[in-house]
């Protein structure tokens, strides 16, 4: 896998949990759940803010970033808090599964973001419930 090949699977990986924390929110419950709606904004605005920072990313090499679908479906079931937060985990587990692959695929200023984004993803899962590992981002 090439550095750009790693950077537009994380950049996939991003569209995909921008559309679907969108609908995650949607089917939440400010407040009914509190906490769980503002780890659900949180997460929106952290994937957004990923998305954009790997479409300029690529954008400054002279890539084309790889275009989100026009739908995603969520990997269960969406009706409960708990259903809710079992994809949330899930969503984390896959773009966090896509950063440990740019990290062992790029290098530098690339890496070190990454990191950042693999780091940030596994703290989120703990958010959701996702039981902590000593390496994040491993398949």
């Amino acid at each position: 896998m090439t550095p750009v090949e790693a950077l537009q699977k994380a950049l996939a990986a991003e569209h995909a949990s921008v559309y679907l924390y969108g609908l995650l929110g949607a089917r939440a419950s400010a407040s009914a759940e509190p906490v769980l709606f503002a780890r659900l904004e949180q997460a929106y605005a952290d994937h957004r803010t990923a998305r954009d920072d790997l479409v300029a990313r690529l954008a400054r090499r002279g890539v084309d970033p790889v275009a989100s679908e026009t739908d995603y479906a969520p990997p269960g079931p969406v009706s409960t808090p708990e259903e809710i937060e079992a994809v949330a985990r899930t969503l984390e587990r896959r773009v966090a599964l896509t950063y440990g692959e740019a990290v062992a695929h790029t290098a530098g200023e690339d890496r070190l973001a990454a990191m950042d984004g693999l780091d940030a993803t596994a703290v989120r899962g703990l958010g959701f419930g996702e039981p902590p590992t000593d390496f994040p981002g491993l398949g």
